[in-house]
């Protein structure tokens, strides 16, 4: 008997949907089929996948399904891959939104456009994939039939994400660990002013920098201009299979962006044994308090985050009993999720 066929719509390269895709073939013994634009990026290259999903992008997930005869369509993000799973003619329709909400930013003239294509998508959806309570309150806002809802967080391979203790890392000085694309709204200044100030305060932090995007030559410009080379350290794109040892040496997880669904960053760094500095936003109130297993920074605050950075530097039997907490969190499969 053959493998049941899954089409993957999304952006296939990225870590956590390659994980997603690695689970379904492992867990479900599923054939997965990919198909994804011309990667995104800035000026000329976003024109040019704007003027591709608006010209060629549903004729060929068409010609695709055709073809292959997939038993269904998983996609992401419901204003993009969602719309074309809606229109491609297969069923059933699992879509999943990637952020907070998926109508971003804020003010930006696509914003009924965008409106428009997440209303065919959830109207065609058989499940609508919530990663975390607070990415379903906004689907409710959004009209999505709530009936068709599931939440369930993204898993973790604990086989990989090896839990490493705190008095087991560097201390001498510190390292922290950014996993985040370098996009504008992942605030990586944010990060690079708090190392800034920390250099200049006697407590450096050594921060490595994973990933690639279009601030990439304006962040190693900050770098060069403050003289934080020592102290930052800029990887590129990595294999997913490098990352766990990178969070294995890393005591502290960082990430400041302005908004936010559900992190498997985040998830994966709770279980490699970093403790988590996060963005005081509703996607990580769900699963960090304050003070307890993590800290929640205000958005855009470098002063902020450099004194918790600080802060932390003495408190090393509480970061030991706050990364065991969220090792034992990921463990338990989050069955229990914080409450504010």
């Amino acid at each position: 008997m053959s493998k049941r066929k899954i089409l993957f719509l999304g952006e296939a390269y990225r870590a956590d949907a390659q994980t997603w895709m690695n689970g379904l073939k492992e867990f479900g013994d599923f054939e997965i089929i990919t198909w994804e634009m011309n990667e995104a990026g800035s000026g000329w290259r976003r024109l040019l996948r704007f003027a591709e999903y608006f010209t060629t992008a549903l004729w060929r997930v068409r010609k695709l399904v055709a073809a292959e005869k997939p038993d269904m369509v998983i996609a992401e993000r419901t204003t993009s891959f969602g719309f074309l799973a809606a229109m491609s003619g297969c069923r059933p329709i699992a879509v999943a939104q990637q952020g907070i909400t998926d109508l971003y930013p804020p003010g930006s003239p696509l914003i009924p456009l965008k409106r428009w294509l997440q209303q065919k998508a959830f109207k065609q959806a058989d499940i609508i994939h919530a990663w975390g309570p607070a990415m379903a309150g906004n689907m409710e806002k959004a009209g999505a039939d709530m009936r068709k809802v599931l939440v369930m967080p993204k898993g973790i391979d604990l086989r990989r994400f090896v839990f490493q203790p705190a008095h087991e890392k560097p201390v001498h000085p510190p390292r922290a660990i950014v996993t985040r694309s370098l996009g504008p709204e992942y605030r990586h200044l944010v990060v690079l002013e708090a190392a800034r100030q920390l250099k200049d305060r006697g407590k450096p932090v050594h921060f490595t920098i994973v990933g690639d995007g279009p601030m990439r030559s304006r962040l190693q410009a900050f770098v060069a201009a403050h003289e934080l080379k020592e102290w930052v350290h800029f990887t590129g794109r990595i294999p997913n299979q490098q990352l766990p040892e990178l969070l294995g040496r890393s005591l502290f997880y960082v990430s400041m962006p302005i908004t936010e669904g559900v992190s498997s960053s985040l998830f994966e760094a709770m279980a490699a044994g970093c403790y988590p500095l996060v963005t005081d936003l509703p996607g990580n109130q769900s699963w960090i308090r304050h003070g307890q297993n993590g800290q929640l920074i205000p958005v855009d605050d470098a002063t902020a985050l450099a004194n918790a950075l600080a802060d932390l530097q003495g408190k090393a039997d509480e970061v030991a009993e706050a990364t065991q907490a969220n090792r034992s969190m990921v463990e338990r499969g989050w069955l229990t999720l914080i409450t504010t």
